[in-house]
């Protein structure tokens, strides 16, 4: 079954671009205007991953990810790949930290935003093996693609659980940045450091401890100890 794409951009000749990249990839893209109409769409039949622009009139793309993420249930989890313009990049590191998954920057190549919504879309995918992984207070079900604390499930994006499974999978393993982007995108992805660390500061801020994940200076990060 192909996969749900909605596209969200204020421009009208973006989305007819990416309207035609995505379905020339064997893929099912609807769009939006802004990010009033990208919640009715929502209602109408969650998609299966949102490209979202920043900065958009009514509701932009930053706040949409915030409402989303806090109202829980499937938008809580839902897929985003942000666009933003080549000068907000603080507005792309605060929609890796609300939440998004990736960010592409404007003018961009469809090609690469095809490729990005794929890679996205097969973090999604949990591996099959191992079906658990447990470390002290976390357990990450990968066949129910769920995470808990104290049993306690916490909702997290298809890039934070895969960076926290490749993590506690291989605990006396310390992973470089670079290394992390590879096992999560491929290598020769193009993402920043920044990028990582992002997501990293959410899982520690989701999780509400300290030492979920620690940091070794200069090197990386791997798994904490979780107690």
């Amino acid at each position: 079954m192909s996969h749900r794409i909605l596209v969200v951009d204020d421009d009208p000749h973006i989305r007819e671009l990416l309207v035609f990249a995505l379905g020339k990839a064997g893929m099912r893209p609807s769009e939006a205007a802004d990010g009033e109409e990208a919640l009715e769409a929502i209602g109408r039949e969650m998609p299966d991953l949102m490209v979202l622009d920043i900065n958009m009139p009514r509701l932009n793309g930053l706040d949409l990810c915030r409402r989303l993420r806090a109202a829980g249930g499937a938008g809580a989890g839902l897929p985003i790949l942000f666009l933003s313009s080549r000068d907000d990049e603080i507005d792309r590191i605060v929609g890796i930290e609300i939440g998004g998954d990736d960010y592409v920057v404007k003018p961009f190549s469809p090609r690469e935003v095809v490729a990005r919504v794929g890679a996205i879309l097969k973090r999604g995918v949990p591996p099959p093996e191992p079906e658990n992984v447990v470390r002290n207070r976390l357990a990450l079900d990968t066949d129910g693609w769920e995470a808990r604390w104290d049993g306690m499930p916490v909702p997290l994006t298809a890039t934070e659980f895969q960076l926290l499974l490749l993590l506690a999978a291989t605990p006396a393993k310390v992973y470089t940045r670079d290394a992390i982007i590879d096992r999560l995108h491929g290598p020769g992805f193009a993402i920043t450091d920044r990028t990582i660390d992002s997501h990293v500061r959410n899982l520690r801020a989701k999780f509400d401890s300290a030492n979920l994940i620690e940091t070794r200076a200069g090197i990386g990060y791997r798994i904490g100890a979780c107690d």
